[in-house]
């Protein structure tokens, strides 16, 4: 099938890959425009682009380019772009969205699914519309969340699972889509601020933003990321905010009392303007008097 690809990040490339090792004759592959990455300020491909360019695809940033470049469908992947109604009109499209739609619509379904605690969530392969992620569905997926599973993780996996759904759809035929069932909910981009830790909340949910890769806290005035860590059991010695060595946990971290008498036991940091280290060694380098405290 002559196919256009919409995709941006490194969780669409699976897609992008498994479309071409499955014979689809990929005319067009839409990311978005180069920009800057990294400290350097040089700019660079997205994933998508760089995969396009490598598998010798043609590229552009123009959705439009769309119309006109004789695919017969459009498959979209975490572009993290609308497309206009006269590129829906002109070419029909499916998405493939990392959740268990109705739940979770919009840009951040795996950190919402994370941060709610669902223990399960999936892939849909859906007919794309003019709403947000509110077309039919054409198939879907169901994965376990792990208890420890970091979003990048899940996103990893969640790409995989998608391709092989994707791919497989379209060999068997897409079929008439059936319409979302269930109470709608929504994945909001997340706000900088949500990713500061709050120590007064139970260990389980600091647990949870933890997860997400970008938790923050600060200590001694600098900026502190926390990494990887492990929630342990409510523990009432413990006053919301205090840090202090682990007593019951691992020598190797850091224990930091959370709301309801819980801790959380730091496995990596990264204090600011270094790179990751053992909480351990973190622990040995700053010495924190007892009583001091995080954020």
């Amino acid at each position: 099938m002559r196919l256009a690809f919409l995709g941006s990040p490194t969780a669409a490339v699976p897609s992008l890959r498994g479309l071409v090792a499955a014979g689809h004759d990929i005319v067009l592959v839409v990311s978005q425009p180069d920009r800057r990455r990294g400290r350097g300020g040089a700019t660079a491909a997205s994933p998508v682009k760089a995969a396009a360019v490598e598998l010798g695809l043609a590229v552009t940033d123009r959705v439009s380019d769309v119309v006109g470049c004789g695919a017969e469908l459009g498959v979209v992947v975490a572009f993290g772009r609308l497309i206009k109604p006269p590129v829906l009109a002109a070419v029909p499209m499916v998405n493939l969205h990392f959740s268990l739609l109705p739940r979770w619509r919009g840009a951040a379904p795996v950190e919402r699914a994370i941060l709610a605690g669902d223990t399960r969530t999936g892939v849909c392969l859906m007919a794309l519309d003019e709403g947000l992620d509110t077309g039919p569905v054409h198939d879907c997926v169901e994965v376990e969340v792990g208890d420890d599973e970091s979003a990048d993780d899940l996103r990893a996996r969640l790409a995989v699972v998608g391709t092989e759904l994707l791919v497989s759809r379209l060999a068997a035929g897409l079929g008439e889509p059936r319409a979302q069932v269930g109470e709608p909910t929504y994945a909001a981009k997340l706000d900088p601020d949500e990713l500061r830790i709050d120590w007064s909340r139970p260990a389980v949910e600091v647990h949870r933003l933890v997860r997400l890769g970008r938790a923050w806290t600060t200590f001694r005035s600098k900026r502190l990321r926390i990494l990887r860590a492990h929630p342990l059991p409510p523990n009432p010695s413990h006053s919301a905010g205090d840090a202090r060595p682990s007593v019951t946990g691992s020598l190797d971290g850091l224990v930091v009392a959370c709301g309801e008498g819980s801790g959380l036991e730091l496995l990596e940091v990264q204090p600011e303007g270094k790179g990751p280290q053992a909480a351990a060694a973190w622990r040995n380098g700053t010495r924190p008097a007892d009583g001091e405290q995080l954020g």
